[in-house]
């Protein structure tokens, strides 16, 4: 029986090259993963701005607004 070592135990793989199909995966994960990335952005940047509109609202008008929806409720019944 040979001497077990590193270089015989472990035999170093070749690489193989890249398919077709590789190469078609590697690359649609990649855009998936940037279309991803710009929607979390965007959906960040959307919810800062919404929540600033919402401070800076007064509180006055969404009490108007919900009143008035609900005496329309009230004609309709």
């Amino acid at each position: 029986m040979p001497k077990l070592t590193k270089t015989t135990l472990f035999k170093a793989l070749d690489p193989r090259p890249e398919t077709a199909m590789d190469k078609t995966t590697r690359v649609v994960r990649e855009i998936i993963d940037e279309e991803a990335q710009q929607r979390q952005v965007k959906i960040a940047r959307l919810r800062t701005a919404r929540l600033e509109r919402e401070a800076n609202t007064p509180t006055d008008a969404a009490s108007a607004t919900k009143k008035k929806h609900a005496s329309k409720a009230v004609k309709k019944g």
